[in-house]
């Protein structure tokens, strides 16, 4: 049977939706919570969820060959968080995050051309105005008003961060720090698409299971590490539940957009979330649009058409 043309494009903008929501939900749990933590909570529950899913409508298991890459998807994804979140805490996120995002999304576009052919001329212009859209909406800005002590006045420049353990960034670097740990995050992410594609067209709520069971084999690691266990408060559990529900369905809807259609077009247009989580921060924190990130969702915006057709 043939598959709608847009199909994969409604499939790549769930997931959008979906991941964008679950960052959201994650950025306000760690506030509160051990990193490393909070993400084998949201691996869990995603996992536990999705697996009774599955068991329930009977989905057939994939075979081993798929299994593995799926495996394979979910251990690149589980360092490529680590690497992102540590780079988060050494380096400024205006620097590290972009360079993560686009990263993820452009190695398996470059993959997928070499493998499958160039795209169309139309879909060029939509990846490099939605690369454009990742980097403008994901982009931290400077405060335009700041009081904060600098770093050589603050006593708290160089303190642990009670929710990670990790040193806190200071402020007055000359030289950007965690953009070599954000280079190899965006690498690990875009291992994670690739593994995924290569897995085949296999059940994806299974392929969904087993790479974050893989994940969260990772997470228990680093935790196991850094001895960094500890009970998650009430309210932050919650959260990484809801954040685990939303972030696995992501994962499974854009299986299915990479089954169905091509992997760089399903790469760059979930690549988008961080709109949605802009636009969720804007309307439940009141937080400020910038003209920048203004300019970044309508060039996303208007990527979406481009890409899809």
């Amino acid at each position: 049977m043939p598959v709608p043309a847009a199909l994969p494009a409604v499939f790549s903008l769930t997931a959008v939706g979906v991941w964008g929501a679950s960052d959201f939900l994650g950025g306000l749990g760690v506030r509160r919570a051990n990193t490393f933590l909070f993400t084998s909570v949201v691996h869990v529950s995603g996992m536990l969820l999705t697996a009774a899913v599955a068991l329930a409508i009977h989905s057939p298991l994939p075979g081993a060959g798929s299994l593995r890459w799926a495996l394979a998807a979910g251990s690149f994804g589980g360092v490529a968080l680590a690497l992102f979140y540590r780079a988060l805490a050494t380096g400024q996120m205006g620097l590290v995050a972009p360079v993560a995002a686009v990263l993820g999304a452009a190695l398996p576009t470059l993959v997928t051309a070499f493998a499958e052919g160039f795209p169309g001329t139309r879909h060029l212009l939509g990846f490099l105005l939605a690369g454009i859209g990742v980097w403008l909406i994901s982009r931290s800005e400077p405060a335009i008003f700041d009081d904060t002590p600098s770093a050589e006045t603050s006593p708290a420049s160089n303190s642990i961060s009670p929710a990670n353990g990790i040193p806190a960034a200071k402020n007055n670097s000359a030289r950007p720090k965690g953009l070599g740990l954000a280079v190899l995050a965006g690498c690990g992410f875009a291992g994670f698409y690739l593994c995924i594609h290569r897995a085949g067209a296999g059940s994806a709520l299974w392929l969904a299971v087993y790479s974050r069971l893989a994940s969260l084999a990772t997470m228990l690691f680093i935790l196991s590490v850094t001895r960094q266990f500890r009970a998650l408060p009430r309210a932050v559990f919650g959260i990484a539940i809801a954040a685990g529900i939303l972030d696995i369905s992501g994962s499974i809807v854009f299986v299915r957009a990479a089954q169905l259609g091509r992997l760089d077009s399903a790469v760059v247009l979930s690549s988008l979330y961080p709109a949605v989580t802009v636009i969720l921060a804007r309307i439940f924190l009141h937080e400020h649009f910038s003209r920048a990130r203004t300019i970044g969702m309508l060039a996303a915006l208007a990527a979406v058409p481009m890409i899809a057709a």
